[in-house]
């Protein structure tokens, strides 16, 4: 059956969240937001294309960074409003030269770091 973007259920700005996910490791990367028709080029060109709300433009992930997220599927929720990339990623895919964007824990009542930006060597 082929897929149609429309299919997806969009929030009231016309936006679904999307989740990324090393596709080798499980790790959870980040979380962007997509229209139909990111959606549509995510899949056309495999490289994740992500809509920026402070933009209002098409933001493909790494496509200044060099930080690039080449898709390896894209999956969709049950409730058809939240999707799941899975993605090769090339250095980290957070700005803050993390791996992922959630590197703070909450422990013990307190905010916790998990990780450190990468070495600039691996970025």
């Amino acid at each position: 059956m082929p897929f149609d973007p429309a299919s997806l259920t969009y929030d009231a700005n016309g936006l679904i969240p999307c989740i990324a996910q090393d596709d080798a490791t499980g790790e959870v990367l980040m979380m962007a937001w997509m229209n139909a028709a990111s959606v549509a080029r995510t899949l056309a060109t495999g490289r994740v294309t992500y809509w920026s709300r402070s933009r209002a433009a098409f933001w493909v992930k790494g496509e200044t960074s060099g930080h690039l997220q080449h898709l390896v599927e894209m999956r969709i929720d049950c409730d058809r409003d939240c999707l799941l990339v899975r993605v090769r990623q090339d250095g980290p895919a957070c700005h803050t030269n993390r791996r992922s964007c959630f590197y703070t824990a909450v422990r013990d009542g307190g905010e916790v770091i998990t990780m450190e930006p990468m070495p600039a060597a691996i970025r």
